[in-house]
């Protein structure tokens, strides 16, 4: 799904990342990696991970999932299925006691979108 714009295609990032979802693929406490299939096809998919920081007044557990990865092919848009993957990862990090999520996007990503998180 990375492969709409093919100019990451030979990045190193890519190494680093096949270790990181190794290392968290199992972890149903550490990261989640929900898709939407349509047809027996992944047209979306996100990815949430639990990250564990100092304690503060705005993150009282020290406890935030970092939401990263929102991806639909262009075909697939306008279903609703990135909100659903977000709303579903918002559901999971309450279940794993986080304090916050924190979404990570690019500028052309930034669309004016809202997801309620009580």
């Amino acid at each position: 799904m990375f492969d709409e714009d093919d100019s990451a295609a030979h990045e190193p990032w890519r190494i680093h990342a096949h270790e990181w979802f190794d290392r968290l693929v199992d972890n149903a406490n550490g990261a989640r990696f929900p898709v939407i299939e349509v047809g027996g096809d992944v047209v979306a998919t996100a990815i949430g991970s639990l990250e564990i920081g100092v304690p503060n007044p705005h993150c009282l557990k020290g406890r935030t999932v970092r939401l990263a990865n929102v991806i639909t092919l262009r075909e697939h848009r306008g279903h609703g299925y990135g909100t659903t993957l977000v709303l579903g990862l918002i559901n999971w990090a309450k279940l794993i006691d986080a304090d916050r999520v924190d979404l990570s996007a690019t500028p052309a990503d930034s669309a004016s979108t809202r997801w309620p998180v009580s």
